[in-house]
């Protein structure tokens, strides 16, 4: 059962207790029946859903329950503290500190996505402005180190490693001094795994450990092979001291319960968890969040962190456009680059209260994001007259040649770049009404300057603009009008303000 489908069962058993009239034991027996049911088939450890059963049932006792206590709301919280549980060892993971090396050794057997995770990790922290790069003291597989080549050389991250040395001490040690003497802040060095536990891949990573006294070690646990994640975890917890886990492969057809599960066996705490092959298929991992979006409550604070990533708060230019109801089609250019940037649509819209992470399929993301590229490449093709136009659909229907000029030089139909251009007239429409509304901007906090009214206003326009599939999906207008006020309070603050402070 995957993680999505998984999910879903537990929604599924939560919802049979809201419908239910009477809450009592046996009620609370049969979603614990199901939970548990549900956990197991995720191939979650018996023992740990065992713990979890009994620990639900310790907490809920219905005797000693004070009167007019809401016992569906005590249930609901109970078992979502305890699915925490699960996945949370209780420990605080390491965390870098920026203006000196932070060496981190990767671990972990052979196919399980190490390297490709090493150059994850590595282009994580180089967004996020750090100086970082890439050793490769991996010798036992052939083409490791035309792998990392090319990984690195894609993600313009410097990188390290030698044909002709075969001992991966010596290229580890030598690696790390040079980056070391280079003043890189993040030394990732990626070591060789081996198709089962054997004694000479402990060995080598003993010594790799000894002699270039990583910061943290990081387990990369492959998802997709179930429970035996917990020994083969705990393998390499009793051979050196695995600080974090980073679980890979939980897309396609993983079970991931097994992965998730396994942290108990570590006590290291999961940090980051791959969901794909791209190298931006890279989440950092929360357990609160990711329980909510598991079970479609949405991860609000990843969304406002990813959009504050974004900096838009330090486009001062476009907020004024805003201020004065402008918007060009540049402006919308700049902002399909910024939904580009966020990483894959299917990824943003779980972080949405009521989406699940499957929304998109993997047909659907790529069909997205090659609509979006195309969009793009129409824009790119238009003059700066057209794009810096304050009424460039107004342009376009005055003098319908530049449609045609516009179509031929993207290689698109016309019909292409008149539905770029009703887009566009939707988009500005918008935004002239969010210009007239008298103090919106003010403070840069926008939840705090609209009132009942106005937000109800900008809402329906939304809907509007959105895919009538989407909008479905959310409950129509009541479920959009639900989410923007979860964005604007979720997260430690409204969205409004890291959009526009």
């Amino acid at each position: 059962m995957v993680l999505a489908e998984l999910g879903r069962k537990i929604t599924d058993a939560l919802k049979s207790l809201n419908n239910a009239t009477i809450i009592n034991e046996d009620v609370l027996n049969n979603l614990l029946k199901e939970i548990c049911s549900a956990l197991i088939q995720s191939d979650v450890n018996i023992r740990l859903v065992k713990q979890l059963r009994e620990n639900v049932l310790a907490t809920i006792d219905f005797d000693e329950m004070a009167g007019g206590l809401n016992k569906r709301r005590m249930i609901q919280s109970t078992v979502f503290r305890e699915l925490v549980k699960l996945v949370d060892p209780g420990v605080n993971p390491f965390v870098p500190v920026k203006g000196r090396p932070n060496v981190i050794m990767f671990v972990g057997l052979q196919g399980s996505g190490k390297t490709t995770t090493c150059t994850k990790l590595a282009y994580y922290y180089m967004r996020k402005g750090w100086k970082t790069c890439l050793v490769c003291a991996d010798t036992f597989r052939a083409g490791a180190f035309d792998q990392v080549r090319q990984n690195c050389t894609k993600a313009r991250i410097p990188f390290y490693g030698s044909y002709t040395e075969v001992d991966p001490v010596v290229i580890a040690l030598d690696g790390v001094e040079k980056f070391k003497k280079e003043n890189f802040e993040i030394i990732i060095i990626d070591t060789s795994g081996r198709h089962k536990q054997e004694d000479s891949l402990f060995e080598e990573m003993l010594q790799i450990s000894n002699v270039c006294k990583p910061d943290n070690i990081i387990f990369v646990m492959d998802a997709s092979i179930g429970q035996a994640c917990e020994s083969q975890a705990r393998a390499f917890k009793d051979k050196v001291d695995v600080g974090s886990v980073i679980v890979t492969k939980l897309d396609g057809h993983a079970k991931g319960g097994g992965a998730l599960s396994a942290v108990a066996a570590t006590k290291s705490p999961i940090i980051f968890i791959g969901t794909g092959e791209h190298i931006d298929n890279f989440e950092e991992f929360k357990t609160k969040p990711f329980i909510s979006k598991l079970l479609g409550m949405g991860d609000i604070e990843g969304l406002i962190e990813k959009v504050n990533d974004l900096n838009m708060k330090d486009n001062e230019a476009l907020i004024e456009k805003l201020k004065h109801g402008h918007f060009t089609l540049r402006d919308m250019y700049e902002q399909f680059q910024n939904v580009r940037k966020m990483g894959p649509m299917s990824q943003i819209m779980s972080m949405l209260p009521g989406f699940n992470s499957d929304i998109l399929t993997k047909g659907g993301e790529q069909e997205s994001m090659a609509r979006l590229k195309r969009l793009m490449t129409i824009m790119d093709s238009m003059t700066d007259r057209e794009l810096d136009s304050l009424d460039g659909n107004k342009l376009f229907t005055k003098e319908p040649g530049r449609m045609i000029r516009v179509a031929r030089g993207a290689g698109v139909m016309e019909v292409e770049v008149k539905e770029l251009l009703n887009q566009y007239a939707k988009f500005s429409q918008m935004v002239k009404k969010m210009g007239g509304m008298k103090g919106l901007f003010k403070g840069g906090d926008m939840s705090k300057n609209v009132n009942q009214m106005q937000m109800t206003q900008l809402n329906q326009h939304m809907a509007k603009m959105m895919d009538p599939r989407v909008l479905q999906h959310m409950g129509g207008l009541k479920g959009l009008e639900s989410m923007m006020k979860q964005l604007q309070q979720g997260g430690g603050g409204p969205l409004g303000k890291g959009l526009f402070n």
